[in-house]
């Protein structure tokens, strides 16, 4: 019908139909801006004959009403064409969304070709089975089986209880100070301070018997 060259019956891809409508919508918009100005000139031409030529006048303004008719029409046919862009645009990104979907789930459902539930279920199994085994193993292997365990614990905690209560009696003979043996010894001899004077007072005492008796 446009002369597209296309077969009949061949319907275009989204994308086609976008840039069909854009390609459309352009030259649209070329003939709305052609007719405005061609408004306009009418317009002036009116003005021009007003009251010298009202014929002149009068067929200029018959024209500015098809030109006007004209333009209607063609904003009328660019809100269509803006709304069909609109949709055609959304339609094409869900159709590409929904393309990128179907990939993935194709290529989820490849990946869990060869898998199956029970077999992930029981490996799961396999890997806890093993793995307690292993922690039982590490325990074994800590634990030093034979290293010391001859030893009677009820001779440990009486030795114990012993070391205690030695420790106990240090510390009571500490606060309660020292023995008798620890006393220091009085000093049998008289002090030398102290014999001084009792020869002094002695001398003196012989002396006054002296003056006495002479």
């Amino acid at each position: 019908m446009f002369g597209s060259g296309k077969k009949d019956g061949a319907v275009p891809s989204p994308q086609q139909a976008i840039q069909s409508l854009r390609e459309t919508e352009e030259m649209l918009q070329k003939k709305s801006d052609f007719l405005e100005k061609k408004i306009e000139t009418e317009v002036a031409t009116a003005r021009k004959h007003g009251t010298k030529n009202k014929r002149a006048a009068l067929q200029a303004l018959k024209r500015k009403k098809r030109y006007e008719k004209q333009l209607a029409q063609i904003d009328g046919t660019l809100s269509t064409i803006e709304f069909q862009l609109e949709t055609l645009e959304n339609a094409s990104t869900n159709t590409e969304v929904l393309r990128v979907m179907g990939e993935a789930a194709k290529a989820l459902k490849q990946a869990h070709k060869n898998m199956d539930v029970d077999d992930v279920h029981n490996l799961m199994d396999d890997v806890a089975e093993q793995q307690e085994i292993a922690n039982e193993i590490s325990d074994a292997i800590s634990n030093p089986v034979g290293f010391g365990q001859d030893v009677d614990d009820d001779e440990l905690m009486a030795e114990l209880e012993e070391l205690e209560q030695e420790e106990l009696d240090k510390q009571l003979l500490e606060v309660s100070g020292p023995t008798a043996d620890e006393l220091p010894s009085v000093p049998t001899a008289e002090p030398a301070a102290a014999s001084k004077g009792k020869q002094k007072a002695e001398d003196d005492e012989l002396r006054e018997l002296e003056m006495w008796a002479s």
